[in-house]
């Protein structure tokens, strides 16, 4: 899907990491929300309350997720999975065009 309809978007950023990752979250009728971001290059360590599915639009990193000790490489077009309640580590290579569903 390259769009989507019928949604509120907050108007203030998400910013973490001194503005090297941004987002904007997307609130759908049946009461989901969804982010659209921007990672820069760098090394991030992130948490999450609820599952998350991540969406690469565009870019490149490799994502350590929780229980693995091996990193994987994500590109444009792929997508990755984190439990709820989990951390998981990221090594953004290029800027990274991402959307990331929250599953709960």
């Amino acid at each position: 899907m390259s769009e989507f309809s019928n949604v509120n978007v907050t108007k203030r950023a998400n910013l973490y990491f001194d503005g090297k990752v941004s987002s904007r979250t997307l609130s759908f009728p049946n009461g989901s929300t969804k982010t659209l971001g921007i990672m820069q290059p760098g090394d991030f360590e992130f948490t999450t309350q609820a599952p998350e599915k991540m969406e690469i639009m565009s870019g490149e990193l490799d994502v350590l997720l929780p229980d693995s000790d091996q990193w994987q490489r994500i590109c444009s077009g792929e997508s990755f999975e984190v439990p709820a309640e989990a951390r998981f580590s990221v090594r953004v290579l290029q800027l990274t065009d991402y959307c990331c569903s929250f599953l709960d």
